[in-house]
């Protein structure tokens, strides 16, 4: 598969040939949305607590006297059925991940990553050196040619490349070990550079 190559000021150097192997697959919805379901169930921080009625404050003295009120009988009030009382099956602290097999890990990614480049929404770029952190004269060339959503992949990330992208809300950049299904679908286009199509390559074999 042939993807064109570009550099980081959007003139062509090419195209670039794509393993057809790992990147000519047919997408499956069923696939992508197994894995990020997996992805953000792994990001929930599961920190959520109610109180329960040994964890609110209140006296524990008998409300009211046990016979002759015609009223029903009460230990405390931090019963469950009382005003600040505490919560009875309210949510505790738990982890929300689970496990995902890791072929469907490496198949999601490698189906994402074929449905940009059947859109034709991904570019290899020759490299992310860039000369300075500055964030417009950076991005003005793709937003240009009307890329204004993008994910920047490169082996290693650079200092000056990071914080040229992170000024922008529409420009991701991750190195190419984070690469992953939900933030590939969040933005429009993929671009790789060279070094991390060829460490991607080796990684989804």
């Amino acid at each position: 598969m042939k993807v064109e190559v570009i550099n980081v000021q959007y003139q062509s150097q090419g195209t670039a040939e794509l393993n057809d192997e790992l990147f000519g697959l047919e997408p499956r919805a069923d696939i992508l949305s197994r894995v990020v379901r997996w992805q953000l169930a792994k990001r929930r921080s599961g920190t959520h607590q109610t109180r329960t009625i040994s964890m609110v404050s209140g006296t524990g003295k008998k409300s009211v006297r046990q016979k002759g009120s015609g009223g029903a009988r009460h230990g405390s009030r931090r019963g469950t059925q009382f005003r600040g009382g505490g919560i009875v099956f309210g949510p505790t602290p738990r982890d929300y991940g689970y496990a995902l097999q890791k072929k469907v890990r490496k198949l999601g990614l490698r189906m994402a990553i074929a449905d940009k480049i059947r859109s034709g929404e991904v570019l290899v770029l020759t490299d992310l050196n860039l000369d300075s952190p500055k964030t417009k004269p950076f991005l003005a060339p793709f937003l240009e040619k009307g890329v204004v959503s993008a994910l920047l992949v490169d082996d290693v990330v650079g200092d000056n490349a990071r914080n040229a992208v992170q000024n922008s809300r529409e420009f991701d950049i991750l190195p190419q070990i984070g690469l992953n299904v939900y933030d590939v679908l969040q933005r429009d286009y993929l671009l790789l550079t060279r070094s991390a199509v060829e460490s991607l390559e080796k990684r989804l074999k």
